[in-house]
């Protein structure tokens, strides 16, 4: 018999429209788990069960009213990166330990779109690394081998989804950091085009690089989710188009795509690394199947530089030097964290300036390039989620930074770009690893993006596969 977490998130949403279940049983089913498995999986930096049947029974009592989202009472917490006032946030580090007093934007947008937050889900400190092994929480493990990774920095948020805690998550991306969670999990990851989920109230930082995004199941949760939260905030800096009257992002999941032309490349943009056989499979057969479904699929060069990563690290190196921080605190980060502060405290003013510059012109060539292109297709990852701890290196920080790089190599110069990506489980290896394909499309054209990321769903379904926790 299905259980209530069998159902996808718009299953559930349509359940409770219906009165069907409510959201308090829906809730309560998922603390039940939450309290049973979180433990094994590493999914919540902080569970808020109080708070989480508050939620519920309010969204109960709005029940039957007109304008609803359709993931109205559905479970889909935020990530501990965001603000939610008057709950703890530790941003993933032992650095911090406060009580915001304002929500961000986005969960501002989730809680007007009546999602119910049974707590905050892990992530690495300051959602630097690509793997999600926080001092202040046990490490996120992807449930099909809870050996492996989640991923990071969205690590807690994918494992929740994979493992039946929640019916979707959000998290944020800065450099792959949606993408490479939902490969190791077996999710559907959107990345958002620059502007189009607000940052808010909060200031961009340097290069533009973070945006927030759902993870979930399916097609269709992901762009329901996506369609809460695309509202834009004053004074937002960049502002994505918004879609024409009447259309939605989950409207576009049940659109055929048309016929599409889609390049695509395999080697590796950010630095050169060995490609796992297993993602490369993935891949190729991602290419086969796009070509059944009648698109065209073109070999194509990078289009990114050779040298554009020496870029990315001075300006991720600044990010991380940015934040003021108290001797004490200096003092409890991690040796990663640390390691990229003192690079990024080297990097002069004018040397940000010119990084900050080449790196638009880089931005801009790329786009230039992959113009042709309705859809641009790589690999997610280079590699099958590692083991817990094989990446973390706190001895040799460099070293744990370039094993992260060799580890998601396609990621992040999409970040530079600002175009939307999705990374879909199109592939399991004969062990039950998930192994995600990344799909790019041009600047501010989800809707195709998610129309194709359905089109492939619905040949090639993977809802029915489920970890051993399920």
């Amino acid at each position: 018999m299905a259980q209530l977490h069998d159902l996808s998130a718009l299953e559930q949403g349509r359940a409770i429209a219906a009165g069907q279940v409510s959201s308090v049983e829906l809730t309560k089913h998922y603390l039940e788990r939450s309290a049973r498995l979180d433990e094994q999986v590493g999914a919540f930096a902080i569970r808020t069960p109080e708070l989480a049947l508050e939620q519920a029974r309010a969204a109960d009592a709005q029940g039957g009213r007109i304008g609803l989202s359709p993931l109205h009472g559905v479970v889909i917490p935020p990530k501990d990166l965001d603000a939610w006032a008057g709950v703890r946030c530790r941003l993933g580090s032992a650095a911090f330990d406060f009580v915001p007093e304002v929500d961000d934007h986005v969960v501002v947008r989730m809680q007007e779109s009546g999602f119910v937050f049974t707590g905050k889900t892990s992530a690495p400190e300051f959602g630097l690394p690509a793997y999600t092994e926080p001092e202040v929480a046990p490490p996120s493990r992807t449930p099909w081998d809870l050996t492996r990774t989640a991923g990071g920095s969205s690590g807690g948020a994918a494992a929740a989804v994979a493992a039946g805690l929640v019916s979707a998550a959000v998290g944020s991306d800065g450099g792959g950091s949606i993408r490479i969670p939902a490969s190791c999990c077996g999710l559907v990851g959107i990345k958002p085009s620059r502007g189009r989920v607000s940052n808010g109230p909060g200031g961009e930082g340097i290069g533009e690089l973070g945006v927030q995004g759902p993870i979930a199941r399916t097609v269709a949760d992901a762009a329901a989710v996506l369609d809460a939260l695309s509202v834009p905030f004053v004074g937002d800096p960049f502002v994505a188009p918004q879609l024409s009257r009447g259309s939605t992002f989950l409207g576009a999941a049940a659109v055929e795509p048309g016929r599409l032309r889609i390049g695509r490349f395999s080697t590796p943009i950010i630095t050169p690394t060995p490609v796992a056989a297993e993602c490369l499979q993935a891949f190729d057969e991602a290419s086969a199947l796009l070509e059944r479904l009648g698109h065209t699929v073109v070999d194509i060069e990078v289009p990114f530089p050779a040298d554009v990563f020496a870029y990315f690290e001075i300006l991720w190196g600044v990010l991380t030097s940015a934040a003021e921080l108290e001797p004490a605190q200096e003092a409890q980060l991690r040796p990663l964290t640390t390691w990229l502060r003192e690079r990024g405290a080297l990097v002069s003013g004018s040397l940000l300036a010119r990084t900050v510059t080449d790196l638009r012109t880089m931005a801009r060539t790329a786009l230039q390039v992959m113009s042709d292109y309705d859809v641009i297709l790589t690999p997610t990852l280079a590699q099958l989620p590692p083991l817990i701890g094989a990446m973390r290196n706190d001895a040799d920080p460099a070293a744990d930074f370039a094993a992260q790089c060799a580890f998601t190599p396609y990621t992040s110069p999409f970040n530079l770009t600002g175009q939307p990506a999705i990374s879909l489980p199109l592939h399991w290896t004969s062990e039950g690893l998930p192994v995600g394909i990344q799909l790019v499309g041009r600047l501010f054209d989800e809707s195709t993006l998610i129309s194709l990321a359905a089109q492939l769903e619905a040949a090639q379904p993977w809802i029915a596969r489920r970890p051993a926790v399920w």
